[in-house]
């Protein structure tokens, strides 16, 4: 399914910082998981990533540190800040309104048939 871009970019900060909310990680971590949530169907690139992620460090929605890994890379980690976990908290309720009116809207609309059962 391809999912348009428009989309893309408005789920992201939401996504990373739902993301790092679990833990800490880095980015390729971070692209596996977003894989991982929506089942194969959004494929980031590190061209999409990094600079969101360079983005939520310059706001102070994250922090990052070198770490080595068990085979001698170094990976930049990633941290959430507390004004990072405001961010999501406020992100989440945004996306909650959003959500809800399209369930409305949806529920009051005969979708087309390629449409239904993706929402």
């Amino acid at each position: 399914m391809f999912i348009d871009k428009d989309l893309v970019a408005a789920s992201a900060t939401p996504l990373v910082l739902g993301i790092l909310a679990e833990g800490e990680s880095y980015g390729y971590a971070i692209i596996k998981r977003v894989n991982e949530l929506s089942d194969g169907r959004m494929q980031w690139t590190d061209g999409m990533l990094y600079p969101l992620l360079h983005r939520l460090e310059r706001a102070g929605c994250v922090s990052a540190s070198w770490h080595t890994a068990e085979n001698g890379r170094r990976r930049k980690h990633y941290t959430l800040t507390d004004a990072g976990r405001n961010m999501l908290a406020e992100r989440a309720a945004q996306w909650t309104v959003v959500a809800e009116a399209l369930h409305r809207v949806w529920d009051s609309t005969v979708l087309p048939p390629a449409a239904e059962g993706w929402a």
